[in-house]
C-alpha cells in the first residue's frame, strides 16, 4: 500500500463510536494492516491539552466562537503532527471525529453558521479530508441514556447540554451529509453494538477491499 487511508467516525453523544472503533481497529490489525488510532480533539500532546480546556465541565462561560477556534487549532496541530505523517507512510488512520463534528456542533447546533465554521477549518486543514466517514446516527434520547448508564464514561461539558442542543447536532449532521454525500456513510447506531460493528466493518471492507 503506497498511500494510507483516512477513515473518520462521527456521531452524537452516546453513539457508541469508541466501542465500535475498538473492534474495527482490532479487526484491521488482525489482517496485518498498519493502523493508527487517534481522536479529536486530541491525539497528540498539544491537542490533548486543548481538549482539556474545551471539555472542562467548569468552563460554562466559553464563547461559541472561542470553542470553534479551539477545535480548529487542535485539529490543525493533530493533522500536521500525526495524521499526515501516518498517511504518507501508508497507514490506515482511524480517527474519532474530524471536520464534520465542528460543522454539526459549532456551525449548526451553536448557530455560528455552517459556512463560517467551514471557512475556519478550511484554513486549518488545507484540503485534507477523510477518504471515508462513518456517521453513527443515534436518537439523542437513546444516546444520552447510554451515557447516563455508563459509569465508566467521563462526562464532559457537551454531555450537559439540553436535549434541544443534541437534537440540533443531529440535524447539523444531516446538513453535513448533504454537502459530502459521497464520503459519508450512515450507520444506524440505535441498533445493538454487534449489528453496528458489522455494518461499519462492511463499509470499510468495501472501501479498502483491494488491500484487505
Amino acid at each position: 500500500m503506497s498511500k494510507g487511508f483516512f477513515v473518520t467516525v462521527e456521531g452524537g453523544e452516546g453513539a457508541g463510536k469508541t466501542t465500535v472503533l475498538d473492534r474495527i481497529e482490532a479487526e484491521l490489525v488482525s489482517k496485518g494492516l498498519d493502523v493508527i488510532r487517534t481522536r479529536e480533539p486530541g491525539g497528540i500532546r498539544i491537542s490533548e491539552q486543548i481538549r482539556t480546556v474545551i471539555l472542562d465541565v467548569t468552563h460554562t462561560e466559553m464563547d461559541s466562537r472561542t470553542e470553534a477556534l479551539l477545535y480548529a487549532a487542535a485539529r490543525r496541530q493533530h493533522l500536521v503532527e500525526k495524521v499526515i505523517p501516518a498517511l504518507k507512510q501508508g497507514s490506515i488512520v482511524l480517527c474519532d471525529r474530524f471536520l464534520d463534528s465542528s460543522l454539526a456542533y459549532q456551525g449548526y447546533a451553536r448557530g455560528i453558521g455552517f459556512d463560517e465554521v467551514k471557512a475556519i477549518n478550511e484554513f486549518a486543514i488545507e484540503g485534507y479530508l477523510p477518504d471515508l466517514t462513518l456517521f453513527f446516527d443515534v436518537d439523542p434520547q437513546i444516546g444520552l441514556s447510554r451515557i447516563q448508564s455508563d459509569e465508566d464514561r467521563e462526562v464532559n461539558r457537551l454531555d450537559q447540554e439540553k436535549m434541544e442542543f443534541h437534537e440540533r447536532v443531529r440535524e447539523g449532521y444531516q446538513k453535513v451529509i448533504e454537502v459530502y454525500p459521497e464520503r459519508i456513510k450512515v450507520i444506524n447506531a440505535n441498533q445493538d453494538v454487534e449489528t453496528v460493528y458489522k455494518e461499519a466493518m462492511n463499509e470499510i471492507n468495501h472501501f479498502v477491499g483491494r488491500i484487505l
